[in-house]
């Protein structure tokens, strides 16, 4: 049997080691069109490779992916993250897992992951071709209504594949998915997922570097919001929180042509009366001191004192002349402070493509087209994409595995 796999990254390989592990008697091959392999791999996790997360039940696991959690459930429970684990560290890679979930190697490398699979792929007998790209699948019936598959390359030539894996990612370019749409599929419109809020012109450029470990992003107007670490930069709003907001919400903000209203509070833990209160007994036991050069609730002293120049405090103020009309300004700087977002920015390590083939079409267990038997899709050129933490690569290794057993075994 000859297996096709279109695409050299996690998911791609993932699914040609399983498929050839599991039936050595096929002949698999994997085509990728640029001359690098496992390239965001290599890239993630500031090149640590974030390669999955500290969570075992797959119902809670799934609840991190606004798209493809429904569908993931069940795959979970056959190749969730504990069988990541197992299945690395019986390869010798070892993973260790940080305060915030996300697990690494231990070495903190990503070379030792994509080492792993590359040392993997040959020992299991995969084929891997560089610098060709597949232009167009075309099915074709061949005896007892089976059909095979014939691929035209980037260099004009054709090959046929009895089972052809597509583990192509995902690419915001709409047009980017034509070839697959030729076959039948529907696809859902790619938008970006997982950016940065750019905030032109904003007070908050003097305060590039600041970071707040737990703040609460919320979009104006609408229900969305996300609480999370949260990192100031020179172009406007970075971090976890950010960033998984973006995931979540990432359709509405490309329908908002990423322009909206961000309203960030400083102090999710405190309701706005506790907030009044403690402000009160500050007031009551540093009568003399200023209110702009002592900051409280452990906010950055630079961050601080730009709420309080958001609240009109001159600079000044003590606590004991503190108008009643400032304190509210003040708490309302603290716990809806307004930013308006122009645009946004996307890094490479992290990012991610939301939309792709509609699930509905694909047989999840199996991850084979219910349109075109015998071929198979795994990765983000699927409708799943998840947020921050390890996600996106699990649901690549996890569709990577079924559908390179499920090839193995269909013959």
């Amino acid at each position: 049997m000859n297996i096709i796999v279109i695409g050299g990254g996690a998911a791609g390989f993932f699914g040609a080691i399983a498929s050839a592990q599991a039936n050595p008697n096929s002949q698999v091959t994997i085509l990728e069109k640029s001359n690098k392999l496992l390239s965001k791999v290599r890239v993630s996790g500031g090149g640590r490779c974030n390669v999955t997360h500290n969570c075992f039940v797959p119902t809670v696991f799934s609840q991190h992916y606004p798209r493809g959690a429904k569908q993931l459930k069940e795959a979970f429970k056959v190749f969730g993250a504990s069988e990541t684990i197992d299945w690395f560290e019986q390869r010798g890679v070892r993973l260790k897992a940080e305060a915030d979930g996300r697990m690494f190697p231990i070495t903190d490398n990503s070379e030792t992951i994509i080492e792993c699979l590359m040392h993997e792929a040959g020992k299991a007998g995969v084929s891997i071709k560089t610098g060709v790209g597949v232009e167009k699948i075309e099915p074709q019936s061949i005896a007892d209504g089976q059909q095979q598959f014939v691929l035209t390359l980037s260099n004009g030539q054709s090959i046929t594949a009895d089972k052809v894996l597509v583990c192509t990612g995902g690419n915001p370019k709409s047009q980017s998915y034509d070839w697959l749409r030729a076959l039948g599929h529907t696809i859902q419109a790619p938008v970006p997922s997982l950016f940065t809020f750019n905030v032109p012109n904003n007070a908050l450029k003097e305060l590039m570097g600041v970071s707040v470990p737990k703040a609460k992003v919320r979009i104006a107007g609408q229900k969305l919001e996300y609480e999370g670490p949260l990192l100031i930069t020179h172009w406007g709003y970075s971090g976890p929180a950010v960033l998984k907001l973006s995931a979540w919400g990432a359709r509405l903000f490309h329908d908002l042509g990423y322009t909206f209203t961000a309203l960030i509070n400083w102090i999710p833990d405190y309701t706005e009366e506790a907030l009044r209160e403690q402000l009160q007994q500050y007031r009551q036991a540093h009568p003399k001191k200023v209110v702009s050069t002592n900051p409280l609730f452990g906010l950055p002293q630079r961050l601080w004192k730009t709420l309080t120049i958001l609240a009109e405090i001159p600079e000044q103020t003590r606590w004991a002349e503190l108008p009643a009309k400032n304190t509210n300004k003040l708490i309302e700087a603290l716990h809806r402070a307004p930013f308006e977002v122009k645009g946004k920015t996307t890094f490479k390590e992290e990012f991610v493509t939301c939309g792709g083939i509609d699930l509905s079409q694909v047989n999840m267990k199996t991850m084979e087209s219910r349109l075109q038997p015998g071929l198979y899709f795994a990765g983000e050129v699927l409708d799943i994409d998840g947020i921050t933490g390890g996600f996106n690569f699990q649901a690549a290794w996890t569709t990577g595995y079924l559908a390179g057993k499920s090839m193995a075994a269909s013959v």
